[in-house]
């Protein structure tokens, strides 16, 4: 972007709430992608509860951002000039504007412990949260806050939980450049770093936090807002930051948990499903999956459940993902 187009409201802005008391500083994300608007209203539901005393906060830290990509709002779309929530992090040369939001957000999550990104999605689906690794010291992800970021994630009021999603992006990036070099070309730094896997919740445990991504249903669900309102509220009582007494924020028991473990890319534009896939949609060993262009079938090679198909996916891009269960949730 060369310069920036005249839009409404493209500024930043963030909400903090301190209570009286000790406690974990936590920050709380509306609208990484602009048509994901049920965060926004459930933040701006809650500022107004807090602003009226129908909530307090009692203790740590709590910091809002309504609209994190403010040009992707504005346009009501899920990008403003690219996907925010890939390749994060600060950089010295903004060219595109999610460049500009990442250098004004990146250091304000810097600032926090615990992160809760609102999201929704495309199909009709339940709700489902999204995790990081188990602790671990490896190169990719470096993590030893999997137990509290765990119990965390049981108490936001969903019976559904994804995790593996950096490792197995890795290992679809280590896929696409083998077969590129295979064919002479020079690999393509958008679809074959890893750190284009990087988003929120990874940038936050990189600096040394933890963090959630809570999809909270359809875009257009009414009830998505208030799947985001009440896990704010679930949030902020789980960590003894909020007085809520009438709020009942036992962990959930009966999570399926999900670990994703591949990843399959189109390779041809006219790839094709062989029906239109949902995520979560269950897959038996032998189900033809999609074909080719140039005819060759995609089968399940075993059970699995099929994650974030994508019809419209780029040749050399996502097609979609594939998940088993995690007992070990």
């Amino acid at each position: 972007m060369s310069e920036l187009t005249p839009e409404p409201a493209l500024n930043f802005k963030s909400i903090s709430y301190t209570g009286l008391a000790p406690g974990p500083r936590v920050i709380i994300l509306g609208a990484v992608h602009g048509n994901e608007t049920c965060g926004t209203r459930a933040i701006l539901r809650v500022v107004d509860d807090l602003d009226h005393g129908r909530l307090n906060v009692v203790g740590g830290r709590v910091t809002f951002v309504p609209t994190t990509n403010p040009l992707a709002y504005a346009r009501g779309e899920r990008e403003g000039e690219r996907n925010l929530n890939r390749n994060l992090g600060p950089t010295e040369h903004p060219v595109e504007f999610e460049d500009r939001v990442a250098n004004w957000l990146c250091p304000l999550l810097a600032q926090h412990e615990v992160l809760l990104d609102l999201h929704s999605f495309q199909a009709h689906n339940e709700p489902f949260v999204m995790i990081g690794p188990l602790d671990n010291s490896g190169d990719l992800q470096p993590f030893a806050l999997a137990g509290p970021e765990r119990a965390l994630a049981r108490h936001l009021g969903v019976r559904r939980c994804v995790d593996g999603w950096l490792g197995t992006y890795a290992l679809g990036v280590e896929r696409r450049i083998r077969q590129t070099l295979a064919a002479g070309r020079t690999p393509d730094a958008t679809s074959e770093d890893p750190r284009y896997g990087v988003g929120t919740t990874e940038y936050m445990r990189s600096v040394g936090g933890y963090a959630l991504t809570l999809e909270c249903g359809q875009h257009s669900d009414p009830a998505a807002p208030e799947v985001a309102y009440q896990a704010i509220r679930r949030t902020l009582s789980c960590l003894g930051m909020m007085s809520a007494p009438a709020l009942a924020h036992d962990a959930v028991a009966d999570i399926e948990a999900l670990s994703l473990y591949e990843v399959i890319d189109k390779q041809h534009a006219d790839d094709s499903f062989s029906r239109p896939w949902g995520s979560f949609d269950r897959l038996a060993k032998g189900d033809l999956i999609g074909t080719r262009q140039d005819g060759t079938p995609v089968v399940a090679a075993g059970d699995a459940v099929i994650l974030f198909p994508d019809a419209k996916a780029k040749a050399g891009r996502e097609w979609f993902y594939l998940a088993r269960a995690n007992p070990d949730f």
